[in-house]
């Protein structure tokens, strides 16, 4: 993971981080619960594309994945993945910290 050197989005960059972090929190067991295939897709791809503007590849390759077990709608493999781009966005909010 890399911090972008671009000031705006350096400035950015933390609250970015912190709303990605809510929104997990706040969404992702929701649709893991109702099993919505669909909106946890998005949710995925929303991601991808979010991170990618900020140049946070290594989450948005976690995007890219969770829109391929969404598509498969294999739930064993999209549990775990709330976990793991939350961590992923945590490991990124200390690499901000120490920029």
């Amino acid at each position: 993971m890399k911090i972008p050197a671009d000031p705006f989005i350096l400035e950015l960059l933390p609250e970015f981080i912190e709303q990605w972090i809510a929104d997990i929190d706040d969404q992702f067991d929701v649709l893991v619960t109702s099993k919505n295939a669909e909106d946890m897709y998005r949710f995925g791809h929303t991601i991808k594309g979010s991170c990618l503007q900020f140049g946070l590849d290594d989450i948005a390759a976690l995007g890219i994945e969770l829109m391929g077990y969404c598509k498969e709608e294999n739930w064993d493999k999209i549990l775990p993945m709330g976990q793991n781009i939350r961590n992923s966005f945590l490991q990124a909010q200390k690499m901000f910290d120490k920029a």
